[in-house]
């Protein structure tokens, strides 16, 4: 007999005509001791039929049951881990893992409740901050005391609705590690909600794509050994192979091809192009491609109680015209630092940078930015937050050329259907093809990219990339795009610039990505050469994982025979 079971279960929303199907005939069986995962695009129901597992939600039809007996609301049987933290702020570790304790076991003697609870506090790493409350903790650590606290309750199966999604990378990682080890001792049923492949192949004995419908779509078995090793998996030929299936079916069902539209950019010319002296720009004919961007001994240092303190230190780097870099490095590496200095949003501290030989001064539209948050103006439509820049950016175009160069742009992002709703009817992903299309009209010299796509899920961030792609590849604008994802840097750029830990952080190595372009995910997977740069930069993260190396290190590494950071 199955665990937990859904037979031809549907969950809708509303009535009438604003009636909307969530789910549609799910027949789903999961079995003891099994970890299943469930991966989709955001809006595919994931989360509603985790609630429907938890007994948190009932279905509009259909039957869902926990070892042969229908659900009827939530039981202690079943442990939910979400996606926040929901700790009480007011308890420490130990207590808000021992409120749940308390909760369950009412009958259970004090030394007992004590020592169950120090028993889980332990298996998550957090004996060392038992005392410390949810404010004094990481966000990786408020999420173990969440899976501390549910596993406390001994439940029999482990729900976990995208519990490591608002994590950064690198704990993201460790806690998935984590969560396979518990589960190993334990052997409970585990059911985990993800939009990242990888995750899923490393942890699942089965995977279940979500289909955009609602429906469910087809399911893979996971046959590679355990333990899993996150770096091993980079040389497994089997993993390679389901990587790609899985990836291939996600974007087969989900992400839209390349957005075609019937829009011609007029040939206007931007405030930023007349700018140069005739005398300057016939100077500057011979160099212009070839080191275009220059950053020169570049450092950041800011004020503090204690004394100056260097964020980045001799950062040098020379991008030709029309190159796409990806800056790459842990948490607090200065990548942002980087970029809103090239932007002209942070004063430079020591050293140069120059763009078509002229000195950064301050903020300017020849340097756009897409930032995380793509701050658009909520009570505008996309149309109008885009015409802001560009009516400002080409004064010597007319309205209709104006007008025609912002909707060519949110064609290209796929928003020929919404340019007119404003920005608050529009979800994340929209909004940030939005930022998109508004960076793109702008005309560019320097497109900088600030983890654009760091707010999205996994798949809208598939898309999305695509996107990105398929319009630089029209413009051939002068890119640098800051990220944590090692395949989003590889998929993107002719270089992988990677970063040392910070303070005084620096490039500690740079990789050429020598694949074919125009790119898709899909084709890269299947490229022989792409896990070798894959794991090269895996290989550099892996060494900065757990501390900052010392500068003199770091410059001997980007040194090395074989870098290109000196002659670039």
């Amino acid at each position: 007999m199955p665990v937990l079971e859904l037979k031809d279960v549907a969950k809708s929303f509303g009535e009438g005509t604003h009636r909307t199907d969530v789910l549609k005939t799910i027949n789903l069986s999961v079995e003891e001791g099994e970890f299943l995962v469930l991966l989709g695009f955001s809006g595919t129901g994931k989360t509603t039929l985790i609630n429907l597992l938890a007994g948190l939600e009932f279905p509009t039809a259909g039957k869902v049951s926990f070892k042969g007996k229908p659900i009827t609301g939530p039981g202690r049987e079943r442990g939910v881990i979400f996606q926040n933290y929901s700790l009480m702020p007011w308890l420490t570790v130990h207590g808000n893992v021992s409120l749940a304790v308390d909760t369950v076991f009412p009958g259970m003697s004090r030394a007992e409740k004590t020592a169950k609870v120090d028993h889980y506090v332990k298996m998550v790493g957090l004996s060392h901050a038992a005392q410390r409350r949810p404010a004094e903790l990481s966000g990786g650590m408020r999420q173990r005391v969440n899976v501390a606290r549910a596993l406390a309750m001994s439940p029999e199966v482990l729900l976990l609705d995208e519990p490591l999604s608002a994590l950064d990378a690198l704990t993201r990682a460790n806690l998935a590690d984590e969560i396979e080890h518990i589960w190993e001792q334990d052997k409970k049923t585990c059911v985990l909600i993800t939009n990242d492949v990888d995750e899923a192949i490393l942890l699942a004995d089965r995977i279940i794509a979500l289909n955009p419908d609602g429906t469910l779509g087809e399911a893979f078995r996971v046959n590679i050994p355990r333990p899993r090793d996150r770096s091993a998996m980079n040389h497994d030929e089997g993993f390679k192979k389901l990587r790609a299936k899985v990836t291939k079916y996600l974007m087969d069902v989900g992400v839209k091809g390349t957005v075609e539209g019937t829009r011609i950019l007029p040939k206007v010319t931007p405030i930023h192009a007349e700018q140069v002296p005739v005398v300057v720009e016939e100077a500057q004919k011979s160099i212009r491609d070839t080191n275009y961007l220059e950053f020169s001994q570049l450092h950041k240092i800011y004020p503090t109680p204690k004394g100056p303190l260097t964020v980045v230190e001799d950062f040098n780097l020379k991008l030709n015209k029309g190159e796409f870099i990806s800056l790459i490095g842990h948490s607090g590496c200065g990548k942002s630092t980087v970029l809103t200095m090239a932007a002209g949003l942070n004063e430079i501290s020591k050293g140069a940078i120059k763009l078509d030989a002229r000195a950064v001064m301050g903020a300017d539209p020849e340097r756009a930015v897409v930032f995380q948050s793509p701050s658009l103006f909520p009570w505008l439509t996309a149309r109008e937050n885009v015409a802001i820049g560009v009516d400002k950016v080409y004064p010597r175009a007319s309205q209709a050329e104006r007008q025609d160069v912002v909707e060519y742009y949110l064609e290209r992002v796929g928003l020929a259907e919404s340019m007119n709703k404003q920005a608050s009817e529009l979800s994340n992903g929209m909004k940030q093809r939005v930022g998109i299309a508004r960076a793109f009209a702008l005309s560019p010299k320097l497109l900088l990219l600030d983890e654009p796509f760091g707010m999205l899920d996994s798949l809208t961030r598939w898309e999305l990339q695509e996107v990105l792609m398929e319009v630089w590849s029209r413009t051939k604008v002068t890119a640098i795009c800051v990220t944590h994802d090692v395949d989003e840097a590889i998929l993107l750029a002719d270089r992988v610039v990677m970063m040392t830990n910070g303070p005084q952080a620096t490039i500690g190595k740079i990789v050429d990505v020598d694949l074919p372009r125009p790119r898709t995910r899909k084709a890269l997977l299947e490229h022989p050469d792409y896990y070798l740069f894959r794991q090269q930069v895996l290989d550099f993260l892996e060494e900065y994982e757990h501390g900052a190396k010392g500068k003199t290190e770091a410059k001997s590494e980007a040194e090395k025979p074989g870098s290109k950071q000196e002659a670039a």
